[in-house]
């Protein structure tokens, strides 16, 4: 796109949305390179070279005029005359028979895209004349719909601000079925795809000589589900994209107006079948919704298991017993908040940040109902693979009990929690580090616990990362996790 945008910031005086005009002609210009079975290009003045080239389209209706680029050459100087005089006249200026390659015979047309009274750029089609036939009426018809185009363009009346620029798929091309209206919206011609896709919808007849608007209308079964401007785009009114659906088969429909000096003319309508399109979309959908709907139960589930362990830790005698029981009841719970932040999102990635602040500090005061300890976190985890989201906050919820519980020893303190996404040698790596201010590590090594041995399974199984403990700069005691979040 440099090689589009460059030659136009250095040598061109536009005005207010000129440049976007050049942009949403290129985006669109496919179109009438399969209507015209000619090869387009783009050419703009140029202090050294005459004209560069800025932009080229092949047609997907015929075979390519140039099977070299030449985006960014300059312009032949067989070809510049004739750019030339359309720059300066504002009008289509067109060529005998040129020898624009040494292979084929082509007819070439200068067309110049005027905008406010002032030329922007010239596009030359190029259509081969060695293939010596006569031309079918659809053929006729396509070069007559890509005439009335371009001669818009030099109108400034195409292409049109207001044409759809949305991401939505199935946007109709020329093959796949093309319908020519006249100024009261009755079809002039159907080609053969355009007639196959109403079939489809459920009409027998021949489009031709009926008005598609009449005929759109005697197809839809529910108005209630008629989108609000499929009056205008069967109509040719305006340059929009509407969808009719009737009998399970999905038509998208595009309108091109067709309009001169004075008036609208007629208008192109492109229509395709995304029939399958849609019920892929659907099928899709359906398995987002039924997706987040089993993290809902699981949820559900877990928090009803955490439950249930509560109230067997209340009937224990053993305080060892009843501890061991709240214990496994936290680690439930923070997998069951995993799975709620998976039910209410669209994808398989958690917000950790969100997650985990919550989680940070319900940890330390659920280990600490009888001692003050404060909680402090920086840096920022960002979003997490679900499977990476549970592991990790099993992690943290054990090694924030454990900083609790073992390095404060029943005092007041505070445990920290930073985050710190960084580049490595095998990409993006998270390193997690959680701090206490207590009675650092003993001087002899003791025997650990359920709750580090299940941290370090959870770090190395699941996680497949590192994790180091060490003394704390001013007492206490660190632990460092690291992990790389280039998953494989």
């Amino acid at each position: 796109m440099a090689i589009f945008t460059d030659p136009i910031r250095e040598h061109a005086d536009f005005g207010p949305g000129d440049a976007e005009w050049l942009h949403l002609l290129v985006g669109d210009w496919q179109m009438v390179a399969d209507l015209a079975f000619a090869d387009l290009a783009l050419w703009f003045p140029h202090p050294e070279l005459g004209y560069i080239a800025l932009a080229h389209v092949r047609p997907s209706t015929t075979h390519t005029a140039f099977h070299s680029d030449f985006v960014g050459e300059g312009i032949r100087s067989d070809l510049q005359p004739l750019v030339d005089k359309a720059w300066n006249s504002k009008t289509i200026e067109r060529s005998s028979e040129t020898n624009w390659n040494s292979e084929m015979a082509l007819r070439v047309e200068a067309v110049p895209m005027v905008r406010n009274g002032r030329t922007l750029a010239v596009v030359t089609t190029h259509m081969d004349l060695s293939s010596s036939r006569m031309p079918s009426r659809l053929e006729l018809t396509y070069r007559q719909c890509a005439y009335d185009l371009l001669r818009m363009g030099t109108l400034g009346l195409w292409p049109d601000f207001a044409s759809p620029t949305g991401s939505r798929r199935g946007a109709p091309r020329v093959g796949d079925g093309l319908i020519r209206l006249d100024a009261d919206g009755v079809v002039q011609y159907a080609s053969p795809n355009g007639v196959s896709a109403f079939r489809r919808l459920g009409d027998g007849e021949s489009l031709e000589g009926r008005s598609l608007a009449e005929v759109t209308a005697g197809l839809l079964k529910d108005r209630r589900m008629v989108d609000e401007t499929l009056p205008l785009v069967v109509t040719g009114r305006m340059p929009w994209r509407s969808e009719i659906e009737s009998r399970g088969v999905s038509l998208s429909l595009r309108a091109i107006p067709l309009r001169d000096e004075q008036q609208r003319f007629g208008a192109l309508v492109l229509c395709r079948d995304v029939s399958e399109l849609r019920r892929r979309e659907m099928e899709l959908v359906t398995k987002d919704a039924t997706i987040r709907e089993i993290h809902h139960r699981v949820k559900n589930n877990l928090q009803t298991v955490a439950a249930l362990l509560r109230m067997q830790s209340r009937r224990m005698v053993s305080d060892e017993a009843k501890q061991g029981l709240e214990q496994a009841m936290r680690r439930v719970a923070t997998i069951a908040l995993v799975h709620e932040t998976l039910s209410q999102g669209l994808t398989q990635s958690v917000d950790f940040d969100e997650l985990i602040g919550r989680q940070f500090r319900l940890s330390a005061e659920v280990a600490s109902p009888s001692q003050q300890v404060r909680t402090e976190r920086s840096g920022t985890f960002g979003e997490l693979p679900s499977d990476l989201a549970t592991p990790l906050a099993l992690v943290i919820n054990e090694l924030v009990t454990n900083a609790v519980e073992h390095g404060l020893e029943g005092r007041a303190g505070t445990v920290w929690l930073v985050a710190d996404r960084s580049d490595g040698d095998d990409g993006e790596e998270l390193t997690v580090t959680i701090a206490d201010d207590g009675v650092g590590l003993p001087e002899t090594p003791h025997v650990e616990g359920l709750g580090l041995q299940i941290v370090r399974t959870l770090v190395t199984s699941e996680l497949g990362g590192t994790i180091s403990w060490q003394r704390r700069e001013g007492g206490g005691t660190e632990v460092k996790i690291r992990l790389s979040l280039a998953r494989k």
